[in-house]
């Protein structure tokens, strides 16, 4: 399955940095290891579009950066960052009803998409009636 991300152009492998702790996805036949990134066409696979800048030319070139990472609308990740922006949160369940993913694949997508990419902060807290619940603070 990763292989068919990394041939759609989804993935990308990259060599890994061993001082930063970066995951080892596989090693190369010369023993490089080599880690996974998300490209920008993963990105809006998922529904994050990439805005980019012009920086100055360098010696190899000019250069782009990442600006901003944008929700796109009517995504289902859109959808769940709605539920997660209501007063009362979202429990997975919630979740699981409106998307139809796997409570394990949206306890990824908070940590990953979310959490890390797109820097929420998501705050947990146990309710009596409902049971865990997510929200964005």
């Amino acid at each position: 399955m990763v292989n068919a991300l990394v041939e759609k152009g989804l993935l990308k492998e990259v060599k890994a940095n061993r001082k930063l702790n970066d995951p080892v996805w596989r090693e190369t036949e010369d023993g490089r290891a080599v880690t996974l990134v998300i490209t920008d066409a993963g990105l809006s696979a998922i529904g994050i579009e990439v805005e980019y800048q012009k920086t100055q030319a360098q010696k190899s070139g000019p250069k782009t950066i990442p600006t901003e990472r944008k929700i796109r609308e009517g995504t289902k990740q859109a959808l769940v960052i709605e539920m997660l922006r209501r007063p009362e949160g979202a429990t997975i369940a919630e979740i699981v009803e409106a998307t139809f993913w796997a409570s394990h694949t949206i306890r990824g997508f908070l940590a990953g998409a979310l959490k890390k990419k797109l820097g929420l902060v998501i705050e947990s807290y146990k309710d009596d009636v409902r049971g865990r619940t997510y929200r964005v603070r």
